[in-house]
């Protein structure tokens, strides 16, 4: 099949070559940006007078036709095209004759796929963010399910500090609403409109880009023809937030296979989200939250594939930036597909408060409290911190924690000593007394709860 850019060449490539070059079978995603772009761009034309009133109005029909057709099934694609924009522009002139071919005037494919990508993503976009907020929502009713269960807090993956396990998961709401914060300034920068830029140096005809700009929902027109078609820092921007979004996934799939393990069963997952194995019956596989895990590898080489990619081309339009639109529909794809099982994931899953006590309850994570009581009766924190871990070393050699710990006994290391350390080192109350901005006491988790909230009724 002859190409539509046949002229200075036959247009007639090898099969391998053509299969090579092709676009069409990824870049049909774009089909409905590609023909809603063309009505804009018909529209511009016949505004401006490039094109006649009438002549304007057929192509937008006929590019509804073929949008409807596709959108039903009554239309297929036809894969020996080099691209979407090919295709549409062969079915419109197959069924309106040569007014097909007047589609094209003041434009480019170079301007017209960096016109497609960035309203596909702007849309993607849209999606990905509506799938924060429902995660962030699910956690919200977790945290709330949950909101007095202590657990240890974990440095090093040594048992620190007690905490409530609403406030871990608050944590990464906090994440997920950089997140979404993130995705919104990228889809803002994203929202410039290149049509308009042509191959690189713009047109001669007298356009109005703004026109079409507003048409297709854009904030502005880029300023600069050449960084127009070559500029892809919106699908870096936007891989970007994509392998961000799954680092906090992945950090979040971490914890819930070590919660979920016996060694901690802090957390029971639902079955549906879980398999068992082929020759183990007793086996329940937090597989969802591997799968998760793994996928972020994934998606950082969609990253770094793209900028590695981009990083020697010289401006303007270059073959090479045909890779771009694999690269961000694979992370989106991913990221979308993980997103809509982690969601019912965490929705599902059950909490074993009892179990996170007892590990609350052994490991000494009172210790700096007990420390801290001390510094309240005068005694300097350092000097307070070695009587504290004195008192751990002994615990430690006699098997015994700092709850079950005599009164003499404390007071054989300090005369500080009084009664009242038992309440220090109560577990509830080292929670409670954490109050300071951000912390863990459930007045600080309830604020954390109320934010979440707030942002994403907002959102």
């Amino acid at each position: 099949m002859a190409k539509l850019w046949a002229g200075r060449t036959a247009g007639m490539t090898d099969k391998i070559a053509d299969d090579f070059n092709s676009s069409i079978h990824f870049d049909c995603k774009m089909y409905q940006q590609d023909i809603e772009g063309s009505i804009a761009h018909a529209a511009m034309l016949g505004a401006k007078g490039i094109l006649s009133a009438d002549e304007a109005q057929a192509l937008i029909d006929g590019l509804d036709e073929i949008l409807n057709d596709l959108q039903s099934g009554a239309l297929e694609f036809d894969l020996s095209c080099e691209d979407i924009h090919m295709f549409v522009e062969q079915v419109l002139t197959e069924r309106l004759g040569d007014l097909g071919k007047k589609l094209h005037t003041a434009r480019s494919r170079n301007d017209q796929v960096a016109l497609d990508l960035r309203m596909y993503l702007r849309a993607q976009g849209q999606e990905l963010l509506e799938q924060i907020y429902d995660l962030l929502a699910a956690i919200e009713q977790k945290a709330e399910q949950y909101k007095t269960a202590i657990m240890p807090g974990y440095t090093h993956l040594q048992r620190a500090q007690p905490i409530l396990f609403s406030h871990q998961l608050l944590a990464y709401s906090m994440m997920l609403l950089r997140d979404a914060d993130r995705l919104k300034d990228c889809m803002n920068r994203m929202n410039v409109s290149p049509i308009g830029s042509c191959a690189l140096a713009g047109t001669t005809y007298d356009t109005d880009r703004e026109f079409e700009a507003k048409q297709l929902g854009f904030d502005s027109v880029c300023l600069n023809s050449i960084d127009g078609v070559s500029d892809r820092d919106f699908v870096v921007e936007m891989l970007s937030c994509i392998a961000i979004i799954m680092m906090h996934l992945s950090r979040f799939s971490e914890e819930i296979i070590l919660w979920s393990s016996w060694e901690f069963k802090f957390i029971e997952l639902d079955d549906a989200y879980t398999t068992g194995s082929s020759i183990m019956p007793q086996k329940k596989n937090p597989d969802m939250a591997e799968l998760v895990r793994g996928k972020t590898g994934r998606v950082y080489g969609d990253l770094m594939a793209l900028l590695t990619t981009l990083k020697g081309l010289p401006l303007a339009y270059n073959k090479d930036m045909q890779e771009d639109k694999e690269a961000i529909f694979d992370a989106l794809e991913t990221v979308q597909m993980c997103l809509s099982v982690f969601t019912p994931m965490i929705a599902t899953m059950r909490a074993l408060p009892e179990n996170m006590k007892k590990a609350a309850q052994t490991g000494f994570i009172n210790a700096t409290d007990l420390a801290d009581y001390l510094v309240g009766k005068g005694l300097p924190f350092r000097s307070a911190y070695k009587v504290s871990g004195q008192l751990v070393a002994k615990c430690i050699a006699e098997k015994k924690t700092l709850e079950t710990l005599s009164l003499s006994e404390y007071q054989s290391v300090s005369p500080l000593f009084e009664n009242d350390v038992f309440d220090a080192i109560d577990l509830e109350n080292c929670v409670a007394r954490r109050s300071s901005l951000g912390g863990t006491s459930p007045a600080s988790v309830e604020m954390q709860l109320q934010y979440v909230r707030n942002a994403i009724k907002q959102k």
